[in-house]
């Protein structure tokens, strides 16, 4: 398994605006694209700002290109992301998944 991770900040008074966008947007096309397993968002309060880490699940980096691109290192935008982002990464970092240890309560899970 392949976890990708992106990071951005918005102003607090984006943030609501924002999520909705990210939700329709990206995490809407890591979704739609074969291969992908999942996504978390993650958000911090970080020097006047507010941090969005956007984490996907992928089968391979062949599920990763078909969303991202012949250079998946690259992060993908979309239109209005430039309105919203005080802050954005262009880069997104990619590791192989080798070990989880999860309760089986945070996968909503009764056994």
């Amino acid at each position: 398994m392949i976890v990708r991770t992106w990071r951005g900040a918005v102003r607090p008074a984006d943030e609501e605006r924002y999520l909705r966008h990210q939700a329709d947007t990206g995490v809407r096309v890591y979704r739609e694209t074969p291969g992908n397993l999942g996504a978390l968002v993650l958000r911090r309060e970080r020097d006047g700002l507010v941090e969005v880490t956007t984490v996907s699940f992928w089968q391979s980096m062949d599920a990763v290109r078909a969303f991202a691109g012949d250079d998946p290192g690259r992060a993908r935008f979309y239109a209005g992301d430039d309105d919203l982002l005080a802050q954005k990464d262009e880069h997104a970092d990619h590791y192989e998944l080798i070990g989880a240890e999860l309760d089986p309560a945070l996968l909503g899970s009764s056994g």
